[in-house]
């Protein structure tokens, strides 16, 4: 017979380990999770999950909105614990709150930075491709080059950028394969400029690493030290604004919306779980003509989707 009565903490175990197992959470991700389940805990008490009641998140929302915390922390915390009732119910199978009922603040939306042709252009051009002191050709200026290029032209976090290797990419079909967030897999693709790059970059390079990026002893590239280069070169393009990596992903999300990509397809070229992110984050940057066009071409992916749906129903 099933246990009603568990708590919040007892179940906490099990839960982590689904995160891990079945949900592909990074270490970072399910840390974050505790925490805020955590958080709610001190403020409501370590309930039994199956008391877990609308008045509790009515109260921790107040409490935190009481403490000056911003809409996306108290959004977290309420998400957090949704996926632990969630769990609970379909995992445990046990009685939980109608989780329909369980709604987060709105959370205002995000304004996108992203990067002009043009200034994207200063940008790349304020890479050194040679040394201080001589014409050879720097491994780093051209990898730096190579780089800027691959994130602006495949909209991939940094992350999965220095997780490539020199034979993940098929050059000739212009694409590669790639382990994303949550662990799950998607096509990358490239444009021929940006291929022209990592041709030079390989051919001045004298390591034998595997990796696509590396320093200039032939580590693998790292997250920190790409910020630190885009740091520099983001005080020397003098464009008023800090690049970083991300930005570039948003540069290239938002270069294929305004040339008339459906927004379901930048989705799966972002690597989101959800079209309703997608949309969140970028039909914002447009204007009203290119909103209009963007929510057409979301309304047509959309039909066909259901189409394709209807049709596999009918096959089986």
């Amino acid at each position: 017979m099933l246990d009603s009565s568990q708590t919040i903490t007892s179940i906490l175990p099990g839960f982590i380990e689904y995160m891990k197992v079945e949900r592909h959470y990074s270490p970072k991700t399910i840390k974050k999770y505790l925490e805020d389940i955590q958080c709610f805990q001190r403020i409501a008490g370590d309930l039994e999950v199956a008391a877990v009641g609308l008045q509790h998140f009515i109260t921790v929302k107040s409490a935190l909105q009481s403490r000056g915390a911003q809409c996306s922390r108290i959004s977290g915390v309420v998400a957090a614990m949704k996926s632990l009732l969630r769990y609970g119910q379909d995992v445990l199978q046990l009685p939980v709150i109608d989780l329909g009922k369980i709604r987060g603040p709105r959370v205002p939306r995000k304004e996108v930075i992203y990067l002009t042709p043009e200034e994207l252009a200063t940008f790349s051009s304020a890479i050194p491709l040679t040394g201080p002191w001589s014409a050879r050709p720097s491994v780093v200026g051209y990898g730096l080059r190579a780089l800027v290029e691959v994130l602006a032209a495949s909209a991939m976090r940094i992350s999965e950028v220095l997780a490539l290797n020199r034979e993940s990419i098929d050059f000739q079909k212009r694409e590669a394969l790639i382990v994303g967030k949550g662990n799950k897999q998607r096509t990358v693709f490239f444009t021929q400029e940006c291929l022209q790059w990592l041709d030079r970059y390989l051919l001045v390079r004298t390591d034998h690493s595997s990796a696509l990026f590396v320093t200039k002893n032939g580590d693998r590239l790292t997250t920190a030290s790409v910020h630190k280069m885009f740091e520099r070169i983001s005080d020397k393009a003098a464009l008023g604004k800090r690049i970083t990596p991300h930005i570039l992903r948003h540069t290239a999300a938002t270069n294929l919306l305004r040339n008339g990509c459906p927004i379901g397809y930048i989705k799966e070229i972002l690597g989101h779980d959800r079209l309703e992110t997608t949309c969140h984050y970028y039909l914002g940057a447009l204007n009203k003509a290119e909103a209009k066009d963007a929510f057409d071409s979301y309304m047509r992916y959309n039909a066909q989707f259901s189409k394709a749906a209807e049709g596999g129903r009918g096959v089986a």
